[in-house]
């Protein structure tokens, strides 16, 4: 008797029995291998996974190559009852070397009996049917999307989904299939909410009184009315649910749904190798968004709509109209941007955020706004909605204390710290060919364990992408061990100043107190710059803590209005 491992598999995405296909792939295997003496002892049958994965992702046909290196596998043989639901594409060429190398035979009923490696025909038959599994799946693909495509145009047939915001789904009748309407299958179409309907037509019209995405979600939140994701909570898991986002606002405003016609393709699976380095490891399928051109609209009002076709296209041309505006008022503020001294330089200690420049009756503040949304995200962190610090009082204190460096008696330290800089800057380190092949190394590791985490992340059998992740770890540690082993190598690049050559520099200066004090905001702000000043701003003590990197800390209390602590530490 031979033993023989049946492999086998079925997806669920085109509603197929399991259980049927693998009791006709399991009776075209016993069938095949029967009538020679086998018998079937294993399976290896996957269950709603697409052919298009390789082997090694799907679950049980990673286990059966798993299986060939163990002497003690149980089975003496490998059948497979329909090759076309097994191999897909160039997969035979890929996997069946392995069956060769462990000298496993592989039974397929299209050869009558096991593949002969040594035969071109039982070769191309093989990699005929696997053209055709592709072929296959390729055709039930564009049939499948032409048939919606043309349900959504004619018909305006509701697909299925979460209802846009504003809708609920109801019932519209039996199925056209007479097949699926025997079993009770009915189509369904969308009716406007009564809740959630007057909130949409209050969105459009508060933008087009001239309200904003932000400020239409912070005025919903304030006024406790749920948002989208709360609203409809069962549909919604993955989302918070706590405030309006401007995201939100937008999608509305943009879906042309809500004027009655249905809209199909507005976002479509799309495939990318998951290791373009390895094609064999197959695709992963992402969710991507189509431009407006490629959606698929009906011919004809579908369903009750919210929002009149000349509201909905007056908004359209209003949001084009702010964004030219916007865009040619970033553009001016680019070209005459007022200067700021400290830009990037200050946060927020409640919340990080960097600060942001603001001119305010002649006089530059930084601020921090938290908004609407903002608290309703955070509600357990206490922010006064903004923020206001100047930057001549900050300023009025930091200069000094520059300046301070290079007084008579911290002069020969703030060179000496200054010559040192110089001479670290007037080398740079270079690379031997061998030093750069081993970060490359490095590199590629590096890279190949991102890929190795995103396809665990995606599904793919752990046990496999562990061992891809040890290799790769391996090769990175060999890497980093030769570059260890390697010297550096440095040259010069060009004479550094030494501390007679700064003394007379500075000399030159005169007054440094004085030459701060009065330089503008565009000559100050390469000063802060190459100084590493960084500021963090506590609100509730009106304290700036302002760090360089050549210096300690250095704290000052400020209030942003313009009166200064005199209690410096």
């Amino acid at each position: 008797m031979i033993r023989f491992a049946f492999a086998g598999r079925c997806s669920t995405e085109d509603l197929q029995d399991p259980e049927a296909s693998r009791n006709w792939q399991l009776t075209r295997a016993r069938a095949l291998i029967e009538p020679a003496g086998g018998q079937i002892v294993t399976e290896y049958f996957d269950i709603g996974h697409s052919r298009s994965l390789p082997w090694q992702r799907r679950p049980r046909a990673n286990e059966l190559l798993q299986a060939l290196r163990d002497p003690n596998r149980g089975f003496d043989a490998v059948v497979i009852g329909e090759p076309q639901r097994t191999f897909y594409g160039n997969q035979f060429g890929n996997t069946f070397p392995v069956f060769v190398h462990f000298r496993i035979p592989l039974w397929v009923p299209e050869v009558g009996g096991p593949i002969d490696p040594d035969n071109e025909a039982h070769d191309l038959v093989m990699s005929v049917f696997g053209g055709m599994s592709k072929g296959e799946r390729n055709r039930i693909k564009i049939r499948v999307r032409t048939a919606m495509s043309s349900q959504v145009q004619l018909q305006g047939r509701y697909l299925g989904g979460r209802p846009p915001y504003g809708y609920r789904i109801a019932d519209a009748g039996a199925h056209p299939n007479p097949s699926k309407a025997a079993v009770g299958q009915r189509i369904h179409k969308l009716e406007p909410d009564p809740v959630a309907a007057p909130i949409v037509q209050r969105i459009f019209t508060m933008y087009v009184d001239g309200m904003s995405d932000s400020g239409i979600a912070a005025q919903l939140t304030r006024e406790g009315i749920p948002c989208p994701s709360a609203h409809d909570a069962t549909r919604n898991p993955h989302r918070t649910k706590t405030a309006w986002q401007q995201g939100a606002v937008r999608a509305i405003l943009i879906n042309p749904r809500y004027t009655g016609y249905e809209v199909w393709n507005k976002q479509r699976k799309e495939e990318r190798l998951l290791d373009v380095d390895d094609v064999t490891l197959g695709h992963t399928t992402r969710m991507t968004h189509n431009p407006a051109e490629e959606w698929i609209r009906s011919n004809e009002p579908a369903h009750e709509a919210i929002i009149s076709r000349s509201r909905f296209d007056t908004v359209q041309t209003l949001r084009r109209q702010r964004a030219r505006n916007q865009g040619r008022q970033e553009r001016a503020g680019k070209q005459g941007a007022r200067p700021y001294a400290l830009r990037g330089r200050i946060r927020c200690s409640l919340c990080g955020r960097k600060m942001q420049p603001a001119t305010i009756r002649n006089h530059v503040y930084y601020r921090c706004e938290f908004k609407d949304q903002e608290a309703a995200l955070y509600p357990d962190l206490t922010h006064p909605r903004t923020i206001n610090l100047r930057e001549d009082i900050v300023c009025h204190a930091l200069d000094p204390w520059i300046a301070r460096a290079f007084a008579p008696d911290r002069l020969t330290a703030t060179i000496e710290a200054l010559a040192l800089a110089s001479a670290a800057a007037s080398t740079a380190e270079t690379h031997t060919p061998e030093q750069a092949q081993a970060r490359q190394t490095i590199k590629d590791c590096e890279r190949r364990l991102a890929r190795y985490q995103a396809a665990l992340e995606a599904g793919a059998d752990p046990a496999v992408v562990t061992q891809w992740i040890n290799d790769a770890q391996r090769d990175k540690e060999a890497a980093q061990q030769k570059l260890d082993a390697l010297p550096a190598v440095t040259r010069k690049k060009e004479a550094p100043l030494n501390a007679q050559q700064i003394r007379q520099i500075t000399e030159s200066l005169g007054g440094i107190a004085q030459r701060i004090h009065t330089a503008s905001a565009d000559k100050k702000g390469p000063l802060y710059e190459a100084l590493g000043i960084t500021i963090s701003y506590e609100h509730a003590t009106r304290t700036a803590t302002v760090r360089s990197r050549p210096s300690s800390p250095y704290r000052q209390w400020l209030c942003p209005r313009g009166d200064l602590n005199p209690h410096a530490r």
